[in-house]
């Protein structure tokens, strides 16, 4: 009896199956980064590059939040500060505190936070406004919750505190208790960007497989054939590659048993059109933009429509009272270093169209009810 018998051979032959990569877009770093420390910021700008109509949102609440106009008591305090903001070198290569605050509020919508600077000249007063990289500046806790200090990172990561803190213009939105940076308006939409673009990236694939229609030749020789089956399938193959490669239409025409099958033919492309719209969903109600604004031709009615654009217009009015505490900082150091100490009004521009004529309306309810009350009391 041996105990160590030998196994036979029965032509068969093993089979082992190897992890794939199925998310092969792009942008499949998204899958893998998180939204912790150094990452969150390259998470975010990596969704804005991936899904255009993430970036398009983005755009859109900027441009929508309007503009703004200075009010002052004195005309000649009016004067000199409307010339300030509107001439004020921006990042070297514009001026005007509209294009400052355009990019300022879309880093804040983007990372949750916004770092600006307030750069003096040589006379001392105010000489342009700078838009910093969240990468080259770090925002910690000092002795206490309430003692915030700015500090400069340079390439190697050595800190270095800012000279001059009172010049710094610093904004969050919607920070966590207990924490100093804000939370981007980006904030969950990594898993549902990343099952976007695994959809995007597999149609495109499906597409090139089954759209770009590839064929199959087979040529099965006979038996007097045998000896010239090699020469013959590479005749095929030469004549069947011009055919293909031709720009006129030609014929193939062959001697034997060939057989042509176009390949992906009989597959079908799955919908991709209810999951993605459930993703745009999911977007769109994060980003609080109402789809209409984004292209996205979904059905509705003109009573939903109309209370979207009221949805819009309050989160555009929480992020106007934002950029309120950084204009009066630009405009109050301004005035002190030219000796003013007059205060000012911010009056933003009205949003659109419909406000316009919704505030008309109210008036003209207001003085109708106010004459009625009048005819009242005269009674």
């Amino acid at each position: 009896m041996s105990w160590f018998k030998k196994k036979r051979h029965d032509g068969g032959f093993a089979v082992q199956t190897a992890p794939c990569d199925y998310s092969r877009h792009p942008f499949g770093d998204i899958g893998a980064l998180s939204v912790v420390g150094s990452c969150e910021k390259q998470l975010y700008r990596t969704l804005r590059e991936s899904i255009p109509i993430i970036d398009a949102a983005i755009y859109k609440i900027v441009r929508l939040v309007g503009g703004f106009r200075i009010s002052c008591r004195n005309e000649n305090t009016q004067r000199i500060l409307e010339g300030f903001l509107k001439n004020v070198n921006v990042n070297g290569i514009s001026k005007g505190i509209d294009s400052f605050i355009a990019e300022y509020l879309e880093q804040l919508l983007t990372y949750g936070t916004a770092v600006g600077e307030m750069v003096l000249g040589q006379d001392g007063n105010i000489a342009a406004l700078y838009n910093s990289c969240l990468d080259d500046v770090e925002i910690e806790c000092g002795n206490s919750p309430l003692d915030i200090r700015i500090s400069a990172v340079n390439a190697f990561g050595e800190k270095t505190a800012v000279s001059y803190p009172e010049l710094i213009l610093c904004s969050v939105i919607m920070p966590e208790p207990g924490k100093i940076y804000g939370t981007s308006v980006l904030k969950g939409l990594p898993f549902v960007s990343d099952i976007f673009l695994k959809i995007m990236n597999a149609l495109g694939t499906n597409w090139e497989r089954v759209g770009n229609v590839r064929f199959a030749v087979t040529y099965k020789p006979t038996e007097a054939d045998r000896s010239f089956t090699k020469e013959r399938a590479m005749q095929i193959a030469s004549e069947w590659s011009k055919a293909m490669k031709s720009r006129e239409p030609k014929d193939f025409v062959s001697v034997g048993d060939v057989s042509i099958k176009a390949i992906g033919a009989d597959n079908q492309i799955p919908d991709s059109a209810v999951p993605l719209r459930h993703i745009l969903e999911q977007i769109t109600a994060k980003l609080s933009i109402p789809p209409f604004l984004l292209g996205l031709s979904w059905s509705t009615t003109e009573r939903m429509s109309s209370q979207q654009a009221d949805m819009l217009t309050s989160e555009l009015e929480y992020y106007r009272r934002i950029l309120d505490g950084t204009v009066r900082k630009i405009g109050g150091t301004f005035l002190r270093l030219n000796g003013l100490d007059d205060d000012f009004e911010i009056v933003w521009d009205n949003i659109n169209l419909q406000d316009e004529v919704e505030l008309a309306k109210a008036r003209l309810y207001n003085a109708q009810a106010e004459e009625i009350e009048i005819r009242n009391k005269k009674g």
